[in-house]
């Protein structure tokens, strides 16, 4: 049988300037346990992808139905698959990542409303997690196009204007790789001039990123 070879790297990552902070609402989770996982989460390379997945589960038994947290733990599961060499568990991770944050994503629905990291609301923080897990993916498990319609949910939605500055950067920064893998530079130059714009923390990476896409 053929080994498909999965690369899930940088990639399956949110981008790793995501600086937000944690929403002071009262929460059935233990805030300082999610500060360190998403701060775990966010970071780039390897070598800590277990531990991420560990947190995020242990966080999930204390609150199981959280859509935050089950989409967090559901893309370190899902990143899990990088860890072994062995292409049945590659599989089972990564199609339990893929579960979890399809749970997530229906737990959101039913509340638009929550809060989330700041003044990002719940539903948009769940779609962005679920829509770069989705897009990291494989493309053979045929993720990608719903990652890319959640992507577009997230940057269409009524409240994404009132996100986080930083949450706002990361996903017009997202939407300015995609658009630049799929061949349509002036959709990625107007991603990245609002990058710029909005003086997110992402600006200066916006700004480097401009300067490779052709006029």
């Amino acid at each position: 049988m053929r080994t498909r070879h999965f690369t899930i790297g940088k990639k399956f990552l949110l981008t790793t300037s995501l600086a937000l902070l944690v929403s002071s609402q009262a929460m059935a989770f233990s805030e300082p346990e999610f500060k360190t996982a998403f701060q775990q989460f966010t970071q780039s390379g390897k070598g800590g992808e277990e531990a991420t997945a560990n947190a995020f589960n242990e966080l999930l038994k204390q609150d199981p139905t959280s859509p935050l947290i089950m989409a967090y733990a559901g893309a370190s599961t899902g990143k899990l698959a990088v860890t072994t060499m062995f292409p049945w568990k590659k599989m089972s991770y990564a199609e339990d990542g893929m579960a979890m944050l399809e749970k997530a994503l229906q737990l959101a629905a039913a509340n638009e409303n929550a809060q989330g990291h700041g003044s990002t609301p719940v539903i948009l923080e769940v779609k962005f997690v679920a829509a770069s897990t989705f897009l990291a993916v494989p493309a053979f498990m045929n993720r990608g196009p719903r990652g890319a319609k959640l992507l577009n949910e997230v940057l269409e939605h009524k409240q994404f204007d009132k996100a986080e500055t930083g949450f706002r950067g990361s996903v017009l920064m997202r939407a300015a790789s995609l658009a630049n893998e799929q061949k349509r530079p002036e959709d990625a130059k107007r991603y990245l001039n609002e990058v710029v714009k909005q003086n997110a923390p992402q600006a200066e990476a916006a700004k480097a990123m401009l300067k490779g896409i052709p006029s």
